[in-house]
């Protein structure tokens, strides 16, 4: 609603003030200005009180006091551990306020207890093209047959991860949201869809699940402000994804050898002062900045002045355009999202017929970027402004950490591939790979974060055996497990499956793991050299030849980890994995994917594949 002198109680000075900030603020900050508001009626305050804290604007926003009689069931369907994570922080958050809180996967919750639950919350993330991740499927399967209650006495929200590059994005979120109001559910908070970086959403949707609550709960409660201690001015900084660490980089060493068709970086970076721990098969999300050359030539192409300022954010914070291109935005991947949008402001009727076009739109958007929108397609009389409202930020590229935290506390390591190509006529590279490959040296720093990855824990009990499938980069985390066996000194027995291209160019980390097999810590390693024969072999292959040991390993209780290519390795050694089920243990295909279904449930089936 326009405030004016006559449908509100203020003048024309304060409606006009109003009116100019109301369409910029945020939805959390509107429930937190309602709650201060509300606060200083209820609690006396006099009118010219400063503004409160941040402690107490949080305390705000999620406190009240009612009795809490409803359940809560928190459920979250995970591939990565960002669903947990958010699932956590709800619970966490919800408990705080003395509400009843149940926290599951969706492959540990049991479907017949799904008529019992009264209040329901699912975070989802989707899987490859629009399937649920692995830990939903039983749950999603369940939900979508005739077997599913009916459920009028529940109440309702959702949830989804994604990313919109992607053709079905945030489908199983979609999936969920849309069968639990078929259902009978009441939908008491509107799903909300989150891309790559999905901070601020996700933030969004559980201040409107929080305020749901509260107020359904007892909308007559008072509202009470605690005395909060002033925040300790020596305790160290909380690193995050929203505020990351500044590493320095102490190592960038290329481990392909001269004549090699490819280019691996080491990278070494100092967490001195990070004080955050991490476990074998943990991530490290690094925020790039993108190829300043690409930036000048976007800019170039539009006719803009590269000094000319932007608004980047909600809360007003202006970049240059050069600056907030190389730093803030996502120039390099087209989305059906941004596409669209782009049509309703480029004035270009090409574009506009061509997104009208399914089939069109999902052809161009493969392996093109911003300078190829602009260039195939000229926006007419295009400001800044209105072009960076459209754009996603730049998303932090999340690599396999390849060291030990106890081998190593202040440092950690990464095994980056440089990703190089053409297509549509120019040269392409990844953003942040090719950044470390060029453009970084020791003594630079770079913005990173501590992605816990719950999906890929390796044990250390001495006892499992551990068979580990990971050619090229995929062997990271391998090197991070066995480097931290060493450490702790761990027994137990390993295999290790790699693969690259060549033997004398391309046997990353070579010497350790000749060093780990002499010492006993490795006990097996077979190798795929893929252009050293006539006729190229992988690692899949390699399982097949050694199939009698492989399933001998398995009935000893190994546990298998997989990391790399999802695409082509990660199904290839899936089906070698079935063939030798079938061969060694006389399984039907059947038999098979539930053997294997149930050493994923078991946590004995792992992978982190991409």
């Amino acid at each position: 609603m326009h405030l004016t002198v006559t449908n509100s109680p203020f003048n024309e000075e304060q409606t006009e003030k109003i009116n100019q900030i109301l369409p910029t603020l945020t939805t959390e900050q509107k429930i937190w200005f309602s709650g201060y508001l509300t606060a200083n009626q209820q609690a006396g305050i006099k009118e010219n009180v400063d503004a409160p804290s941040q402690e107490v604007a949080e305390y705000l926003l999620n406190t009240n006091s009612p009795s809490k009689t409803r359940e809560i069931t928190i459920l979250f369907g995970s591939e990565t551990g960002n669903a947990q994570s958010l699932a956590e922080s709800l619970e966490t958050r919800l408990k705080e306020k003395e509400f009843t809180v149940k926290l599951s996967s969706l492959e540990n919750f049991k479907p017949k207890d799904l008529k019992k639950v009264e209040d329901l919350f699912i975070i989802s993330a989707t899987h490859g093209e629009g399937d649920p991740p692995e830990n939903a499927v039983s749950f999603h399967e369940f939900l979508h047959s005739r077997k599913a209650p009916k459920l009028t006495d529940l109440r309702f929200s959702v949830l989804s991860l994604g990313d919109a590059s992607y053709e079905f994005f945030c489908q199983t979120g979609k999936d969920f949201d849309k069968r639990l109001e078929e259902l009978g559910g009441e939908r008491i908070a509107e799903r909300i869809d989150c891309d790559l970086d999905f901070d601020e959403p996700a933030e969004e949707w559980m201040g409107n699940v929080l305020l749901k609550l509260t107020n359904s709960s007892n909308n007559d409660s008072t509202v009470s402000i605690p005395e909060i201690d002033a925040p300790d001015s020596e305790a160290s900084p909380v690193y995050s994804r929203t505020n990351p660490y500044m590493a320095e980089i102490l190592e960038n060493l290329n481990l392909n050898g001269r004549g090699s068709n490819k280019e691996t970086r080491h990278i070494e970076l100092s967490l001195e002062d990070f004080n955050i721990p991490f476990e074998p098969g943990d991530c490290l999300g690094v925020y790039p900045k993108n190829d300043t050359a690409l930036v000048d030539m976007v800019i170039e192409k539009l006719g803009w002045s590269p000094d000319e300022t932007v608004s980047v954010n909600t809360q007003g914070k202006t970049l240059s355009i050069r600056e907030a291109f190389t730093t803030h935005f996502e120039i390099t991947r087209l989305t059906k999202p941004l596409l669209t949008k782009a049509a309703d402001i480029f004035r270009n009727q090409a574009l506009t017929t061509m997104v009208e076009n399914e089939a069109l739109l999902k052809t161009y958007l493969e392996g093109r970027d911003l300078l190829d929108l602009i260039s195939d397609f000229p926006p007419q009389d295009l400001v800044p402004d209105s072009l960076v409202k459209i754009l996603r930020k730049i998303t932090a590229r999340e690599y396999s950490i390849s060291s030990s935290y106890k081998a190593n506390p202040e440092e950690v390591h990464l095994t980056v591939g440089a990703v190089r190509y053409q297509t549509h006529g120019r040269n392409r590279s990844g953003v942040c790979s090719v950044q470390f490959a060029e453009r970084l040296e020791p003594g630079d720093t770079v913005p990173v974060y501590l992605h816990h990855n719950p999906n890929f824990n390796f044990p250390f009990d001495g006892e499992t055996p551990v068979i580990m499938v990971g050619p090229g980069t995929g062997v990271a985390p391998f090197r991070s497990y066995l480097e931290e066996k060493e450490e702790l000194e761990v027994g137990g027995k390993t295999w290790l499956f790699f693969g690259e291209q060549h033997f004398t160019t391309d046997f990353l980390y070579q010497t350790e793991w000749q060093k780990w097999l002499k010492e006993g810590i490795l006990s097996r390693m077979d190798l795929a050299f893929s252009r050293d024969t006539g006729e190229k072999i992988y690692v899949q292959q390699r399982i097949l030849e050694n199939s009698k040991d492989f399933y001998q390993w398995l009935k000893d209780g190994a546990s298998l980890f997989v990391c790399g290519d999802e695409k082509k390795m990660a199904k290839d050694v899936h089906e070698a994995i079935i063939a030798v089920l079938e061969k060694e243990g006389n399984m039907s295909r059947d038999e098979s994917e539930i053997y294997l279904n149930q050493m994923k449930k078991d946590k004995r089936y792992q992978r982190d594949v991409y």
